[in-house]
């Protein structure tokens, strides 16, 4: 019985036909296409490698920002803690955020040596601000410090194992060189009445970086606003701000209102609301690369207390805050009074301090009487004009605009008219100069 040969391997046939040898040639049925199969394998090839492609990026994305994480700073009152789980940190969150006006480091127009005799080193707390999240995540609150204040401060931690001594008036702008963000944080605790464990400290290259990623921020100019001091020069409407004017605006004491450090305070919280809106807007949050330059930015660019160095910690905040209506977010300015002593400093006043400490104690939302800036009208979405009008009472208004319905702030304490603010939906011109 004849038998027939087992089938040569393929790289043996391979092989045998670069040498020239025989090769049977082997015939089989053809299997036939059907080009609507080959397109969804097509498809399920070029999905699966995008998908791969996404995760990979992510992945870089999240590896890269969680290297550029310095190592953090411990807080004297700050008590050890669990990194949370991914999703929303479970309770109360108070966290401060405090921008130095040190030049070390900064580079471009702030190397020179005028500028560095300015502020070195550590630097001063310019800007200060403590965020308070309720327990159950439905408001927020951000009170800005002002740099001027007279107050008392702490023993601090001077960073060699010993204390500094207390002081009983200091302006708060001077407890960062004292005992660096501890400090910072000791005295606004005192302030506020709040156990704050997280800290973080932004750089002007922050601010710069920050804008740079969302494209820039958009602000409602009053008056035309000029200061040499931060060389800025921009005429009165909508502006967009990125950049190194971004950085100017929030710097700008002399270019608006009074020229006082709580006229520049009202500048602040119009940018930092314009910004919270343009990072909650869909088009930030859906975008992946812009999420990733702003993180990226961020912590590059910040020095973080060690209870926030876990990036779980970071999300967990985030998302905490994610779900707060912009109309229950509230920025507000420290109730203060002008120093007896010295009409170029504020005091706190004691009577509207304590009520804002009772809110915050009792985890109530507050609501303001007081506000900053002159209130525009402009939907969400919508363009103002270039130029604000001016009101009888000489309030910027802008153009008319289709009706939108807000979301209702929930019912809390309300505050005196001296402690002036807004909310994070409240879309706001500059004070005149």
């Amino acid at each position: 019985m004849r038998t027939d040969p087992a089938p040569t391997p393929l790289n043996q046939q391979f092989r045998d036909r670069r040498r020239g040898a025989a090769v049977p040639v082997r015939h089989g049925r053809l299997t036939r296409r059907r080009p609507h199969t080959a397109i969804l394998k097509l498809l399920g090839a070029v999905v699966t490698v995008a998908l791969v492609s996404s995760a990979g990026v992510a992945a870089y994305a999240v590896a890269d920002t969680v290297r550029s994480i310095k190592p953090g700073i411990h807080l004297a009152t700050a008590p050890g803690q669990t990194p949370p789980a991914v999703g929303a940190v479970d309770g109360a969150v108070n966290l401060l955020l405090t921008g130095t006006d040190t030049r070390t480091g900064q580079g471009g127009q702030f190397s020179s040596a005028q500028e560095l005799a300015g502020s070195s080193g550590a630097g001063s707390n310019d800007v200060t601000m403590v965020l308070h999240i309720s327990a159950d995540h439905t408001n927020a609150t951000v009170i800005s410090i002002p740099r001027d204040l007279v107050t008392g401060v702490p023993s601090c931690p001077n960073g060699k194992g010993g204390s500094t001594s207390p002081q009983a008036a200091a302006m708060f702008n001077t407890t960062l060189a004292t005992g660096g963000l501890s400090c910072v944080v000791l005295t606004a605790e005192k302030l506020t009445g709040l156990s704050i464990p997280y800290a973080a400290m932004i750089s002007f290259d922050g601010v710069i970086g920050m804008s740079n990623a969302v494209g820039g921020v958009d602000v409602c100019l009053a008056t035309p606003l000029k200061d040499p001091y931060v060389g800025l020069n921009l005429p009165a409407g909508q502006q967009t701000l990125v950049g190194s004017d971004a950085l100017a605006f929030v710097r700008s004491r002399h270019g608006v209102g009074d020229g006082s450090d709580l006229g520049r305070i009202s500048n602040q919280q119009l940018f930092l609301s314009a910004l919270m809106r343009k990072v909650t807007s869909a088009g930030v949050l859906s975008n992946p690369v812009t999420l990733y330059t702003l993180a990226h930015a961020a912590v590059t660019n910040m020095t973080l207390s060690d209870t926030l160095t876990q990036p779980t910690t970071l999300v967990a905040i985030a998302l905490a805050l994610k779900g707060i209506s912009l109309n229950n977010i509230v920025f507000l300015q420290y109730p203060t009074r002008t120093d007896p002593a010295n009409p170029n400093r504020v005091v706190t006043d004691a009577q509207s301090a304590a009520l804002l400490q009772s809110a915050l104690a009792s985890d109530q939302p507050v609501q303001l009487s007081g506000k900053l800036g002159a209130a525009t009208e402009a939907a969400p979405g919508t363009t103002p004009s270039p130029a604000p009008t001016e009101t009888a009472t000489g309030a910027p208004t802008a153009p008319a605009t289709s009706d939108t319905t807000p979301t209702p702030t929930p019912t809390g304490v309300a505050l005196p008219s001296n402690v002036t603010g807004q909310t994070a939906a409240d879309q706001t011109c500059t004070k005149g100069n």
